[in-house]
């Protein structure tokens, strides 16, 4: 049986929303394991066979939880998961861009596969109250997110990727 990973940080509880409605839907499809970012190490990395992963825009860059995740794996899974698939959530309170690229520019060190297009919940978070907030992620936004950890874990489990 093949193994999605779903990858996450969250400070205000958005993204881990976004990653705990994917996981619902994925591991319908296949065995589907949902981390934090500083629970998940290089083991977990190489054991699976695509990954999801979701984290917030902090300061218009990805959260720094999930960058040092990034920086933590990085070298010991390099050259050992090329070709893997992978897609990404961003959760933003404007605009989510930057750290979309920088997770697509670590993916392609890592040399994955995008099997899909981000996607970017926009929370419109714009003051210091709304950012520091909580989050309640919509529930058509959520709609969203499952299906895209279904589309993902099912394509894994059909071999499509």
């Amino acid at each position: 049986m093949t193994k999605l990973l779903i990858v996450y940080h969250s400070r205000t509880g958005g993204a881990q929303q976004m990653a705990e409605a994917a996981w619902q839907a994925a591991k319908k499809e296949t065995e589907t394991l949902q981390q934090s970012a500083g629970e998940t190490l290089p083991e977990h990395v190489l054991a699976a066979d695509g990954y999801l992963f979701v984290a917030p825009e902090n300061l218009a860059a990805l959260s720094g939880a999930m960058k040092e995740f990034f920086d933590r794996c990085y070298y010991p899974v390099l050259g050992k998961i090329e070709g893997r698939p992978y897609a990404q959530m961003v959760c933003a309170g404007s605009d989510g861009e930057n750290a979309v690229r920088q997770t697509a520019r670590i993916a392609t060190g890592w040399r994955l596969k995008a099997v899909h297009e981000p996607v970017i919940i926009c929370t419109h978070a714009q003051t210091e109250t709304e950012i520091l907030a909580q989050k309640e992620i919509a529930e058509t936004d959520l709609e969203i997110c499952r299906t895209l950890g279904r589309a993902l874990a099912a394509g894994l489990a059909m071999g499509v990727f």
